[in-house]
């Protein structure tokens, strides 16, 4: 009989990551609670990758920032090892993809640096509260991202462009979803671009960089946020000998309760 997650807390969907119970996009899942993408360097590179995820905050807005003997949260999961409560992982060397596996705790390094960045699925609940419809909730399908031509600013050797994710909406929607989420600047705030995907260096919408392809009605308008997965490009543009990150699309679920990140505007706008 298939499980039912619908109720777990995100303390009680980390121990089935943990134990590997469980492997499974993590979109609609504690939908009140924030995700968060990771990616984990060495030591050495640790810097820098602070430095280059503070300059660049739309994609890469910082959740938390972990070092030590294990990697363990101290703010957004209390406890929770971020080695092992991960659905799934990827393993990068030199900037190739080597393996995807639901476990790196025993290729964790004291001297390691890791960063939870801020994911656009924290914004989808507030999406969906507001009638917008999410296409790759209908679908059970992983939202669709993108490269594109947009350069992050660098810091020490990370360099590189933007990833983006993409939602198809009906052209009245949009303004909505604009809203929505420039009040949630921590999980990438408001769209970089709706429109014209070559324009961002998009050539042809059906062709994903990484997720699956969208499903688009006839009158969708594609609207494009700045995407966590961007550290990932990143590492396949600066090549490093060594480095780990998410699966696009099996986040990090943390405690911290998603209307926490939403900024409230006065009355005189500011």
């Amino acid at each position: 009989m298939k499980q039912d997650l619908s109720k777990l807390t995100p303390k009680e969907l980390r121990a089935l990551f943990h134990t590997n119970e469980l492997v499974t996009p993590t979109a609609g899942l504690c939908p009140n609670y924030v995700q968060a993408n990771l990616v984990m360097v060495e030591g050495k590179y640790g810097d820098d990758l602070v430095e280059f995820l503070k300059r660049n905050p739309k994609p890469c807005p910082i959740v938390e920032v972990i070092r030590g003997e294990r990697p363990i949260s101290r703010v957004v999961a209390p406890g929770s090892d971020i080695s092992m409560d991960l659905p799934l992982y990827r393993v990068w060397r030199n900037g190739t993809l080597c393996e995807e596996v639901p476990d790196v705790s025993k290729l964790w390094k004291p001297d390691m640096v890791a960063a939870l960045i801020g994911c656009s699925l924290s914004f989808e609940t507030k999406l969906l509260e507001a009638g917008i419809r999410l296409a790759h909730y209908e679908n059970h399908t992983v939202a669709p991202c993108y490269d594109t031509n947009i350069p992050c600013e660098p810091a020490g050797p990370f360099r590189g462009n933007y990833v983006v994710s993409m939602r198809p909406m009906p052209k009245e929607l949009v303004a909505r979803a604009v809203e929505i989420t420039e009040a949630m600047p921590r999980v990438h705030g408001g769209p970089v671009h709706i429109g014209d995907p070559a324009a961002i260096g998009i050539k042809d919408l059906m062709k994903v960089d990484y997720g699956d392809p969208p499903v688009m009605r006839p009158d969708d308008v594609p609207v494009f946020w700045a995407c966590g997965i961007t550290p990932q490009a990143v590492v396949m543009t600066i090549k490093p000998e060594f480095a780990i990150t998410h699966a696009p699309g099996y986040m990090f679920v943390s405690d911290v309760p998603v209307d926490t990140l939403v900024e409230r505007r006065h009355a005189s706008g500011t």
